[in-house]
């Protein structure tokens, strides 16, 4: 039986998870963040968007978050869009949440261990784009009608389909990987 590391564990394997994964996200959001939604605030169709939560539940919340957050500042400044931390935290945040369930995860390709994270999916897409959406209140002076219309609906949908269809995608195909590797 495989020993399951602390959740909270942070050592170089995570390092260089976070490294990969934060590259892949930026790189990936780079390439999509031309498909803007049309009428809302600034918010692009973000497949890419499942990284983090997928890097979160197979490698730990730590790994999503700086997963989410890095390749956010990556994806957003290649694109020409400058640094927003609130966004960038909540992506990190979407990937932090999704990681909370990690050490929980005996079968990637199992129906109960895809419902754990397709919860914490949902969970972290509210709280993550919950809290960017807000943030634009005090960020850029928006009233909390544009905050959550403009902002939060465009961005928290986007996010919760796509992570909701990628992530056990990602997350059967890593299971695949692992059970071929015998790791």
């Amino acid at each position: 039986m495989e020993e399951k590391k602390s959740l909270w564990a942070f050592g170089t394997p995570e390092v260089v998870y976070s490294g990969i994964g934060a590259a892949l996200y930026g790189v990936l959001s780079w390439a999509t963040n031309l498909l803007q939604i049309p009428g809302a605030a600034n918010v692009s169709v973000r497949p890419a968007v499942a990284i983090p939560m997928f890097f979160g539940v197979a490698y730990g919340p730590w790994v999503g978050f700086i997963t989410g957050f890095l390749g956010t500042v990556i994806g957003d400044l290649i694109s020409g869009y400058g640094f927003w931390p609130w966004w960038a935290i909540g992506s990190g945040l979407m990937g932090f949440f999704t990681g909370l369930v990690a050490n929980q995860m005996t079968d990637y390709k199992s129906g109960g261990d895809i419902l754990k994270a397709e919860v914490m999916v949902i969970v972290g897409v509210v709280v993550g784009m919950g809290l960017a959406s807000l943030s634009e209140m005090w960020v850029s002076g928006a009233d909390l009608n544009t905050a959550i219309v403009f902002n939060f609906v465009p961005a928290g949908l986007t996010n919760l389909i796509w992570g909701l269809i990628l992530t056990p995608v990602l997350m059967v195909a890593y299971g695949a990987v692992k059970s071929r590797s015998g790791r």
